[in-house]
């Protein structure tokens, strides 16, 4: 392997020059932030140019596959808990204070697994299946505001460190790893996904997403490769995350679901995929023939069917519909074809209740789900962790926010990786379905950055 040196340049296309260049500008605040080593626990969060910083812990709710654990202020409480990881997660955030808070974190893929009754034998004790916590700090700027920076919270200590951290203007510029094999495991994975045609050939189900994953040689510098990352890619929301003892940072393509302060409950589904980025009349050839494409409108088309019905199951009386269909949307290295489903939460219903209809998205688990998410434990040969998981916040006001986490690297106890996957229907190929994986891999492989000298240790590691 060799690296690769990726210039900030490269990303600033003379037309939409200013853009960029305030994104960089607030990326480099995020660099600046995390190095300032005052932080233990932080999820960074971007919404289309509006940004939050939260840090600090003032509470938090840990479940597992068997206890919820509850801090609050220093005192911690551990309950056992049974029947919907949601409604679990529920009443663990009304035991906080009943002043107004604010909290982040993530769910796992796991938790659907708890949700749905599905072969959860083979998870331990210590299966993290959620991770949420309140934040002692939090620090936010964007449009909304003029792009002021409001810091709340914090000792005056703190918030010094802080503004004299947020006048940093350039962080310098870093190779990339550029090399990493994103072809690794195809002989595996194709054999993989012939086995899941013939189930959905068989009817046990009518489709699926299976994953693979792409180990990283060495560790990686989230925030330089989430900086690298967001600069090449066009996510629906961006995070980046250090938080219930995992990091990560990611492009993501979708939202899993959101509630609004008018109970408006929304969710994204994208399925259909084709390359992006490769060349404009390259770019536009895929998206005609992504349109057209019988296999590619199918899966489409079964993907808002059962979001629509998700999201209708708890939508007041004729609310749920939906207002965007099949429209194409670019995500980095990729473009999907992309709807909107809408409603309006029935009364009595809580945000996790909404949650819990439509997690995990129909597009990174399949259809049905439960049969879809047994399909998923069965065939894939590790658990899935944050990977098709969702990055949440949530407020003691009723709104929720989920974005679906994919397009992402991860890393614990020192491995970090990559995963990616693609939805298989009776349609597919095995061929196809790996290029697809490789496709959607090309929206963050190319952007890692080494902790450490990548002329040392990346060096080093790679001759392994």
């Amino acid at each position: 392997m060799s690296s690769t040196t990726v210039g900030i340049k490269e990303f600033i296309g003379s037309a939409r020059s200013a853009e960029r260049e305030l994104l960089d500008r607030d990326l480099v605040r995020v660099i600046a932030l995390v190095e300032t080593g005052l932080f233990d626990d932080y999820v960074v969060y971007e919404n289309r140019g509006k940004w939050v910083f939260a840090t600090g812990i003032t509470g938090s709710v840990a479940l597992t596959s068997e206890s919820v654990t509850t801090t609050w202020e220093g005192q911690v409480s551990v309950s056992t808990w049974s029947g919907s990881p949601a409604t679990a997660l529920q009443r663990a955030c009304e035991a906080f204070s009943t002043t107004r808070w604010n909290a982040f974190g993530w769910v796992g893929f796991e938790f659907a697994a708890y949700t749905h009754g599905v072969r959860t034998g083979r998870f331990d004790g210590d299966t993290t299946l959620a991770y949420l916590f309140v934040p002692r700090i939090e620090i936010t700027w964007g449009h909304s505001d003029g792009n002021d920076v409001v810091v709340t919270g914090g000792t005056a200590t703190e918030r010094a460190a802080i503004f004299d951290a947020l006048r940093a203007d350039s962080v310098d510029d870093v190779p990339s790893f550029g090399d990493l094999d994103i072809f690794e495991d195809s002989e595996r994975y194709r054999a993989r996904t012939a086995e899941a045609i013939d189930e959905i050939c068989r009817g046990e189900y009518a489709k699926v997403i299976l994953s693979r994953t792409i180990p990283i040689p060495f560790e990686v510098d989230l925030p330089r490769t989430y900086r690298l990352g967001r600069l090449a890619n066009t996510p629906a929301r961006s995070f980046l995350l250090d938080a219930g003892g995992i990091e990560a940072a990611g492009f993501s393509p979708e939202l899993v679901v959101s509630v609004d302060d008018r109970r408006m409950v929304s969710a994204e589904p994208l399925a259909g995929t084709r390359a992006f980025g490769v060349g404009a009349e390259e770019d536009s050839a895929a998206r005609n023939d992504l349109e057209k494409d019988p296999k590619e409108i199918a899966e489409h088309a079964v993907s808002v069917r059962a979001a629509f019905h998700e999201v209708a199951s708890v939508s007041e009386d004729d609310s749920a519909m939906v207002t965007d269909f099949m429209s194409v949307r670019e995500r980095g290295s990729v473009q999907h074809l992309a709807s909107t489903v809408r409603g309006r939460l029935r009364a009595g219903m809580s945000p996790w209740d909404a949650f819990a209809a439509v997690f995990p998205a129909v597009t990174a688990s399949g259809i049905p789900k439960r049969e879809s998410i047994d399909a998923i434990v069965r065939l894939e040969d590790s658990e899935r962790a944050l990977y098709s998981g969702a990055v949440v916040r949530t407020s003691s006001d009723g709104t929720l926010e989920a974005a679906l986490v994919l397009r992402a690297v991860y890393q614990q106890q020192g491995h970090a990786w990559l995963r990616a996957g693609a939805g298989i229907v009776a349609q597919s190929t095995p061929d196809r379905e790996f290029d697809e994986t490789c496709e959607k891999l090309t929206s963050v492989a190319p952007y890692l950055v080494c902790r450490s000298d990548p002329r040392d240790t990346c060096a080093r590691d790679s001759e392994r």
